[in-house]
């Protein structure tokens, strides 16, 4: 946290007496139920809260830079002055509209899902207006996207945290070290981790000022903060940025926008280091690479060159007296050693392909216990993190996603792979695909192709077996019961063949023609069933077995779909005279 992006001066007051006096501000006008304490003076950038010690971990932000400025002395709802009034409270009052509507939007949606935490919307305003000026006055599109990405600093060490790359560039475009992204200035490992799709589009985009102040919220909330106490309200502003300065600021801003704030058209935000809003131009909260200049704005007087000097500037000339030639030409500037570095390549999606998947195959009734898995790689060859990807089932199936859906969309993770949900066939057999492709790419998809068999058992069990015997002309008492499982579980829908077999008197096995029987729908005997399917717990209860007058020994047997077999003897003896 060495370097900020800006501070201003006002009129009379240094910035140590604007934060002291924001500070009593702070203790003078509290909302109701909510107390903040800020604890000590503002001293080093670095220094922790006494009261308050920042959760452990890399912050939201990676400890990147932050706009300084503080809130102006006057009130925004000063008495006497109109919201849209001329003085700069007023001006720095305004909220831009879709900036504004995020922030409102997040708390609703955080008081839903987690009432116990009681995010304000203020506190995001806040937290967005020291990060990013309110997505620079508001500089955004219709659906809430930054016109332009808003990046932080390079993480590498050099004035700020060291934090190698964790997503491929595919937020910061730095396939090197990482940036702070969007207007809540995530950086891309955490954003990995908390990012949200507010809006709907299907996509959690940092540069989104819905799904980062929505993402913002549910990262305050953590570790079942109530927002309303002093305690986990200052832990939430520091595991966002580490500094005792951060929280004294982000809390002059929040009680601030606390006393009064109103909207203003998008793009039209007071931009931090300015009384007055922005005009419109396209600027970004970003630190220049190095060796490169920025542009000074129309108006102001750009910086004397940089570098030694030969010798001191003597003082001024008289009027009318002519200067003093120099005794030589100065030399003329060497031209670089090293030609200028060439703009990195833009990192673009350049194919979706199988990570592993193996085969995709299951009976009817049974999930898949193979998933889908797909990489995302860029031009560069690498592997590319959040990236979004569709899962789509295509094809004549009744099979879906675990949770019914027949698309799904999974971003990918920091090894740049994502894996579809388990997919649950239904009662139809056959073939399908599963697509997978990248939201928002036009590079190719993959396929891959799905295939759901009739049910099968590898096992076929008799249930509270007993003997069967029964007297010529009468019924089997004990109704059978079979049970078709595969690995141990129960498989409903198997089919199921019933035959009745006659043993000779060398053992031979003919089908039956005599002896016992089941009766068909017109009651006539019948001595094979071929439409028998197990039910939903894999039970097969079979009709009562009937009897002619023939003794002997015969022999029921059941075969499963799959071709396992389960033969159960049954014995027809006259009753002794």
């Amino acid at each position: 946290m060495a370097a900020h992006f800006g501070r201003r001066l006002r009129r009379g007051a240094t910035t140590t007496a604007v934060a002291a006096a924001a500070v009593a501000a702070l203790s003078a006008s509290q909302a109701p139920g909510v107390t903040h304490a800020v604890s000590g003076d503002s001293q080093g950038s670095q220094d922790e809260a006494s009261d308050a010690t920042p959760p452990p971990g890399t912050p939201a932000t990676g400890d990147s830079p932050y706009y300084t400025d503080l809130p102006p002395l006057d009130s925004p709802n000063k008495q006497g002055t109109s919201p849209s009034g001329g003085t700069e409270g007023a001006a720095e009052a305004g909220i831009p509209a879709t900036v504004l509507d995020a922030y409102k939007r997040a708390e609703r949606t955080i008081a839903s899902s987690d009432p116990g935490c009681r995010v304000p919307w203020q506190l995001l305003a806040a937290i967005g207006k020291v990060e990013s000026g309110q997505a620079r006055g508001g500089r955004v599109d219709a659906n809430g996207t930054t016109l332009s990405p808003i990046l932080g600093p390079v993480l590498n060490g050099v004035g700020f945290a060291n934090i190698l790359d964790t997503d491929n560039g595919a937020y910061d475009g730095d396939t090197t070290h990482d940036r702070a992204v969007g207007p809540m200035q995530f950086i891309p490992s955490t954003w990995a981790s908390w990012g949200q799709d507010a809006n709907g589009d299907g996509r959690k985009d940092p540069n989104n000022i819905y799904d980062a102040a929505l993402a913002a919220g549910r990262y305050l909330c953590a570790n079942d903060r109530d927002l309303t106490q002093a305690q986990d309200l200052e832990r939430a502003i520091l595991s966002y940025n580490r500094s005792r300065e951060y929280l004294t600021t982000v809390l002059s801003w929040f009680d601030y926008y606390k006393r009064g704030t109103h909207s203003v058209p998008d793009g039209s935000g007071v931009l931090p280091g300015s009384s007055t809003p922005d005009s419109g131009s396209n600027s970004t909260v970003t630190t220049p690479p190095a060796g490169v200049t920025p542009t000074p704005p129309a108006g102001a007087t750009p910086p004397p060159a940089s570098g030694p000097r030969d010798k001191p500037e003597g003082p001024a000339k008289e009027p009318g007296t002519e200067p003093t030639k120099p005794s030589t030409p100065p030399s003329k500037p060497s031209p670089p050693s090293t030609p200028p570095k060439q703009p990195a390549k833009p990192v673009q999606v350049a194919s979706i392909e199988n990570a592993g998947t193996g085969e995709l195959a299951t009976m009817a009734g049974r999930d898949f216990t193979e998933r889908v898995t797909v990489r995302v790689m860029s031009n560069a060859g690498r592997a590319m993190a959040g990236q979004n990807v569709r899962f789509e089932i295509v094809g004549p199936t009744d099979a879906a996603f675990a949770d019914g859906a027949k698309s799904v969309v999974r971003p990918t993770g920091l090894n740049g792979s994502v894996t579809a949900p388990v997919l649950k066939p239904g009662d139809k057999t056959g073939t399908f695909t599963v697509r997978a492709r990248v939201v928002g790419s036009t590079v190719a998809p993959v396929d891959f192709t799905a295939k759901v068999t009739a049910p099968e058992a590898d096992k076929i069990n008799w249930v509270n077996a007993k003997e069967m015997t029964a007297a010529p002309g009468a019924d089997f008492e004990h109704l059978l019961e079979a049970k078709a499982t595969h690995g141990g579980t129960a498989i409903s829908g198997v089919a199921v063949k019933a035959e009745l077999f006659e043993v000779g008197a060398n053992g031979e096995e003919t089908p039956s023609e005599s002896g016992p029987y089941f009766k068909g729908a017109d009651d006539k005997p019948v001595r094979t069933l071929s439409d028998l399917t197990t039910d939903a717990d894999g039970a097969l209860k079979l009709p009562k077995i009937h009897t002619d007058d023939q003794t002997g020994t015969f022999l029921l047997r059941l075969t499963a779909a799959g071709g396992k077999t389960l033969t159960i003897e049954l014995k027809v003896v006259a009753p002794a005279a």
